[in-house]
C-alpha cells in the first residue's frame, strides 16, 4: 500500500492554494449578493488560512496571512450584521438561478446552510411528491434535515394525491413515517387538490421556494453513472431557487 508524502513546503502551499479558491468563489458570492453563502465560505477560507498560519515559521509569511484573515474577518462580520439587520426588517431576500445542465446543486449546497439546530420544525409544500424518484428525492430532504437540524421534531408535508397509483404514493410516505418516528421525529403529510406553490418553510424563518420544487435533478444516464446517489453530481433542469426570511414565521407554521 502506498502513501503519498508531501513536504512541509508543499503541503503548506497545498493548503494556501485551498483558502484562495474558497475565498475567491466567498468574494463571488458576495458580489452576487448570496450573503449567507458567502458568509459560510468566508468563514471556512479564514480557518483554512489560520491553520496554514500555524504550520508556517516563515514571519513574512505569517505577517501576509494574519493581515488577509483580518481582512476576511471583517467583511464576514459586515456580512452577518447586513444580514440580521435585514431579517429583523424582513427585507433579506437572496435569488439563485441553476443552469440546465449545471452540476453542484445538490439540497446541502442550494440550502443546507439554513438547515441548523435552531430547527424544530420543517413544513414542505410540493404539488409533486408522488412518483418513485420524487418520494426518493424527499427522503434526501428528510435525511439532510435529520443530520443537520438536532432539535428537529416535526416534519409536515402537503402535496397532490396521485390518483393512478395513489396506494404506492401513501405506503411510500407511510413508510417514510416510521422511519422518521424512530428517530423521534413526528411526520405528518395530507393532500390538497388545489396545491401549486412549491416551498419549504422553517422555524427559524427562512422561506425556500424552488420554481420546480425537489424535482429539479434530471434523469440519470444510467443505473450506474456518478450522479445517481450524489445529487451533488447530478446535472439539473433549469430553475429558479428564491430565499427569504420572514420573522413572523415561526408562529404561522407551528
Amino acid at each position: 500500500m502506498f502513501k503519498v508524502i508531501y513536504s512541509d513546503t508543499s503541503f503548506k502551499n497545498i493548503m494556501e492554494s485551498a483558502a484562495a479558491t474558497v475565498l475567491q468563489r466567498a468574494v463571488e458570492m458576495d458580489k452576487k449578493e448570496q450573503y449567507t453563502m458567502a458568509l459560510v465560505l468566508y468563514q471556512e477560507g479564514v480557518q483554512i488560512l489560520i491553520d496554514t498560519m500555524k504550520e508556517t515559521k516563515n514571519p513574512t509569511k505569517q505577517k501576509h496571512f494574519a493581515n488577509r484573515t483580518s481582512e476576511y474577518l471583517s467583511r464576514a462580520e459586515k456580512l452577518k450584521d447586513l444580514i440580521d439587520q435585514r431579517k429583523v426588517a424582513g427585507t433579506y431576500r437572496e435569488i439563485i438561478k441553476i443552469e440546465n445542465g449545471s452540476t453542484g446543486n445538490s439540497y446541502a449546497s442550494v440550502f443546507g446552510r439554513f438547515l441548523d439546530a435552531t430547527v424544530t420544525y420543517i413544513q414542505i409544500e410540493d404539488p409533486y411528491i408522488r412518483a418513485f424518484h420524487q418520494c426518493q428525492n424527499f427522503v434526501r430532504l428528510c435525511e439532510l434535515a435529520v443530520k443537520k437540524c438536532r432539535a428537529l421534531s416535526t416534519i409536515s408535508l402537503v402535496t397532490t394525491l396521485d390518483e393512478d397509483d395513489k396506494q404506492h404514493q401513501v405506503a411510500r410516505l407511510e413508510e417514510l413515517r416510521q422511519s422518521l418516528m424512530s428517530h423521534l421525529i413526528r411526520f405528518e403529510f395530507s393532500f390538497s387538490d388545489t396545491l401549486h406553490d412549491r416551498q419549504i418553510s422553517l422555524s427559524n424563518g427562512w422561506v425556500i421556494k424552488i420554481g420546480r420544487g425537489l424535482d429539479y435533478f434530471k434523469p440519470p444516464n444510467g443505473k450506474f453513472v456518478l450522479g445517481v446517489c450524489d445529487l451533488e453530481l447530478r446535472p439539473c433542469l433549469e430553475t429558479t431557487v428564491d430565499i427569504f426570511h420572514r420573522n413572523d414565521l415561526d408562529k404561522n407554521v407551528i
